[in-house]
């Protein structure tokens, strides 16, 4: 009988030592807050001319950042620059605390991470040259000119090419599109935001697809905004929020908390100008709507 409660406790330690620290319990022992950042999703997170990371998206982690300090004093931020192919992979591994960017919540991604309550909300559309074909403005702005209906038979002169970043979902919802307006169209695949950006400003490519808010972000960079326009059609709805280690309620609430308080502060608005400009206020009245209460 001893032998088989000794047999048990074991078994209950071995268990228990196998058990991971939970988030605040690590940033405690390291006084480290490890933030990771894809560094191409401006104006969410990008990294800057002195190799530290900026953005909507960062600025709203220094929030949290600054809570977790109240609970644990003495922490420090440390930013963890990743990729989307592994930025989940960190989180989940404990390498990254919180994933801070244009980062969508999805039911897949909750397999490995939680997500926190949403940060912005938006969906995928385009940027595309001011005066783009026809068949173009009807795909992503939805104009439709007075004008005899394109007939089956014909196809325009050109092929329109629509470029959009490699290894994200975005380009499935763009297939779909392009296949259910039957439109002549080739997908051109690109590495990064920029890369995107900068074969558009060349004519290389007629429009640009990604996530509305990245969109943005792109137009401010633009060497002449004023020949760029965004699409008003919205393809699908991408709530974008905070990532961190899966089951860890109690990092989850704090992250939540922090935000819900942040968002009730003047210091929000103005945030939310500072990268947005008009389109502020209307961010900002979504991003409540979804907020959890206190």
């Amino acid at each position: 009988m001893l032998g088989r409660l000794l047999l048990a406790a074991f078994a209950l330690a071995g268990a228990s030592a196998a058990v991971p620290a939970q988030t605040l319990d690590r940033i405690a022992a390291t006084k480290t807050v490890q933030i990771g950042y894809v560094a191409d999703q401006a104006p969410f997170a990008s990294k800057g001319a002195d190799g530290m990371p900026a953005g909507y998206a960062i600025d709203l982690c220094a929030v949290v950042v600054r809570a977790i300090d109240r609970r644990v004093a003495g922490v420090v931020p440390r930013y963890v620059e990743t990729t989307v192919a592994d930025a989940f992979d960190a989180v989940a591994a404990g390498r990254v605390d919180l994933l801070c960017g244009a980062i969508t919540a999805t039911l897949g991604r909750r397999e490995s991470v939680d997500f926190s309550e949403p940060i912005f909300l938006t969906g995928m559309s385009a940027l595309m040259h001011v005066h783009s074909l026809r068949s173009l403005r009807e795909l992503f702005y939805g104009d439709r000119e007075i004008s005899p209906p394109r007939s089956p038979e014909l196809r325009p002169f050109a092929t329109i090419r629509i470029g959009v970043r490699l290894g994200t979902t975005t380009e499935t919802v763009l297939r779909r599109a392009i296949e259910r307006g039957k439109y002549e169209a080739e997908i051109v695949g690109y590495a990064a935001h920029g890369d995107g950006l900068e074969a558009l400003e060349s004519r290389e490519i007629d429009a640009y697809f990604a996530d509305r808010g990245l969109l943005i972000g792109l137009l401010a960079k633009a060497r002449d905004p004023s020949s760029l326009v965004l699409g008003a059609r919205i393809f699908s709805r991408e709530p974008y929020a905070i990532a961190v280690h899966r089951g860890d309620a109690d990092m989850r609430l704090l992250v939540d908390r922090a935000l819900t308080d942040f968002y009730g502060t003047p210091q929000f608005a103005t945030l939310l100008e500072r990268y947005f400009g008009a389109e502020a206020p209307a961010i900002a009245a979504q991003i409540l709507a979804l907020s959890t209460p206190e």
